[in-house]
C-alpha cells in the first residue's frame, strides 16, 4: 500500500454493488482528478460477482482486508553489495543512503547490514588499542571483505506484514534499521525505526456502506476522505470534515453512474456492464421496493453504454443480462454453508443487543428446505465466532419476490414481528425482499421497543 494512493473500497463480504461501485468510482476519480485512485475490496468475492467479472473479462479489485499500514509503505530499496566485496564498496553505498549498506547473498537473501554501529565494532576488533594496529592505513581497512564489518543479526520483517504487529520488537531492538523481505525471503529493502513509529496513513473512500462495523479492519488507522452510500446512517467519526453522500436509491452503482453522467463522461462498456450488474443485483432487476425512478434511468443509461456494438455484452438487454446475474447467485448446492451465510452478512446493534443478518438468494424455497439444517448450523457458528446475541438468515426467492427467515435463537422482543412461523421453524416474510428497507427497520423497531 503506497501512501500516495487513494483506495475506493466497499464493505466486508462484498456484494456485486459494492465491487461495481468501487471500480466505477475509482475510474471516475482517476479521470476527473488525475490522481492515483485504486479500487479495492475488503473480502472474498461471492459467486455472483465472480461470474459477472468473468463475463465482462474484468480483473477483481485489489484485496485490502484492513487499513493498517504495512512495511511496504516505509521500505527503501537501497543499493546492495555482497559479502566478499571490499569494504570500500559498502562505504560508498552508505555515503548515499544515510549510513547503511545492505549486504545480500547470491540467492537474494539478506546476509547482513553495514551500519555506523557495525563499522565501529569492526574497527574496535581490527585496531583496538594496539599501537601497531593503530598505524594501519585506511586503505588497508577498506580492502577488508565486507563480511568482516557486517551486522548479521538484523531482524527481518515481511513486506506485507502490518507494522503494528511487530512494533514491540522494533522498540526492543537496539537498532535503527531493519531488513524487509518478500514472501520468498529475498531482500526487498530497508526500513528505519523512526518511520515505523509514524507510518504514513492510507487514504480511503468508502462506497456502499458507512458503518464502521461493516468496513475493513483498522479503519481508525486510515485517513477517511469520502463516503458514497445508499444505506442508513451509522458512520464512523472523523478527525476532519469529509465529503459525505447518502442518497435514497436502489444501489450505489446508480449514484456512481449519475456522477459519471454529470461529469460529461460515459463509462467504458465493460465497466458500464459492471455498474449495471451492481444495480440489477441490489434492486433484484429493478423489482425491489428500494428501486426508484433514478435507478430506472441509471439502468437505461448504463445499458446504452454497456450494450454498444463490439462490446462483450453486445446483443444483451437489461432483462436478459439481469436474468443471468440473478441466476448466478442462487445455487446453494455447490457452495459450502459457512460460505453462504458469510457471503452477505451485516452486523447491527439495537436495544442493547448485537446481531447480524445474512441474505442469500434462491429461485425457490425447495432449495432452502434441502439445505436448511446445514445453514442453521453454519449460522450458529457464525453467531458464536462474532460474539453476537443472535443471527438470522434471510433467504429470498428472487422469482416470487418473498423471503423465509431462519433465526439462531428465540428472541422474546422479536415475537412481535409480522412474519408467521411455519411448521419447519422458519418465518414466512411474504413480499419481503429488501433487508435494508423492509426487514431491518421492523427488526430494529422491535428491539428498541
Amino acid at each position: 500500500m503506497k501512501s500516495n494512493n487513494i483506495y475506493v473500497i466497499g464493505h466486508v463480504n462484498p456484494d456485486t454493488d459494492s465491487i461495481a461501485s468501487a471500480m466505477g468510482y475509482a475510474w471516475l476519480l482517476r479521470d476527473s482528478l488525475g490522481e492515483n485512485v485504486i479500487a479495492a475490496r475488503a473480502g472474498q468475492l461471492n459467486p455472483q460477482t465472480t461470474w459477472v467479472l468473468e463475463r465482462l473479462q474484468l480483473e477483481p479489485p485489489l484485496l485490502l482486508p484492513d487499513a493498517s499500514p504495512r512495511f511496504e509503505s516505509i521500505t527503501h530499496r537501497f543499493n546492495t553489495t555482497t559479502p566478499d566485496r571490499p569494504l570500500r564498496e559498502a562505504w560508498a553505498i552508505a555515503n548515499r543512503t544515510g549510513g547503511v549498506a545492505p549486504v545480500i547473498n547470491s540467492d537474494g537473501t539478506p546476509y547482513g547490514l553495514v551500519s555506523v554501529l557495525s563499522l565501529f565494532a569492526f574497527l574496535s576488533r581490527t585496531i583496538g588499542s594496539h599501537p601497531r594496529r593503530e598505524e594501519m592505513r585506511v586503505a588497508e581497512l577498506l580492502d577488508q571483505p565486507i563480511r568482516e564489518a557486517c551486522d548479521a543479526d538484523v531482524p527481518r520483517f515481511q513486506l506485507s506484514s502490518r507494522i503494528r504487529d511487530v512494533l514491540p520488537r522494533i522498540l526492543r531492538e537496539e537498532r535503527t534499521e531493519f531488513f524487509i523481505v518478500d514472501e520468498h525471503g529475498s531482500y526487498a529493502g530497508i526500513c528505519r525505526q523512526r518511520e515505523a513509529l509514524r507510518p504514513p496513513r492510507i487514504k480511503l473512500i468508502l462506497v456502499d456502506h458507512n458503518e464502521a462495523g461493516q468496513a475493513l479492519g483498522a479503519l481508525d488507522e486510515a485517513d477517511l476522505l469520502e463516503i458514497l452510500d445508499h444505506h442508513r446512517l451509522g458512520n464512523p467519526t472523523t478527525h476532519t470534515p469529509i465529503k459525505f453522500s447518502v442518497d435514497v436509491v436502489g444501489s450505489t452503482s446508480t449514484l456512481v453512474s449519475e456522477r459519471i453522467d454529470e461529469a460529461g463522461l460515459s463509462a467504458p462498456p465493460q465497466l458500464a456492464g459492471l455498474l449495471l450488474a451492481g444495480l440489477i443485483s441490489d434492486s433484484l432487476l429493478l423489482t425491489s421496493p428500494t428501486t426508484t425512478e433514478r435507478d430506472h434511468r441509471a439502468a437505461e443509461r448504463l445499458a446504452r453504454w454497456a450494450f454498444i456494438g463490439g462490446s462483450v455484452l453486445q446483443g444483451e438487454t437489461i432483462q436478459s443480462f439481469g436474468d443471468q446475474i440473478l441466476q448466478a447467485g442462487v445455487d446453494l448446492s455447490s457452495r459450502d454453508p459457512a460460505t453462504i451465510v458469510n457471503a452477505d452478512f451485516k452486523l447491527y446493534e439495537a436495544g442493547g443487543m448485537s446481531f447480524g443478518i445474512s441474505q442469500v438468494e434462491v429461485t425457490n424455497f425447495a432449495q432452502l428446505d434441502e439445505h436448511k439444517a446445514e445453514l442453521y448450523r453454519a449460522l450458529v457458528s457464525l453467531r458464536d465466532s462474532k460474539g453476537l446475541d443472535f443471527a438470522m438468515l434471510m433467504a429470498t426467492d428472487v422469482v416470487r419476490g418473498s423471503s423465509r427467515l431462519i433465526f439462531t435463537d428465540e428472541v422474546m422482543e422479536l415475537d412481535v414481528l409480522p412474519y408467521p412461523r411455519l411448521d419447519d421453524g422458519t418465518r414466512d416474510a411474504q413480499g419481503v425482499v429488501s433487508r435494508k428497507k423492509q426487514l431491518l427497520p421492523i427488526v430494529l423497531g422491535a428491539l428498541e421497543g
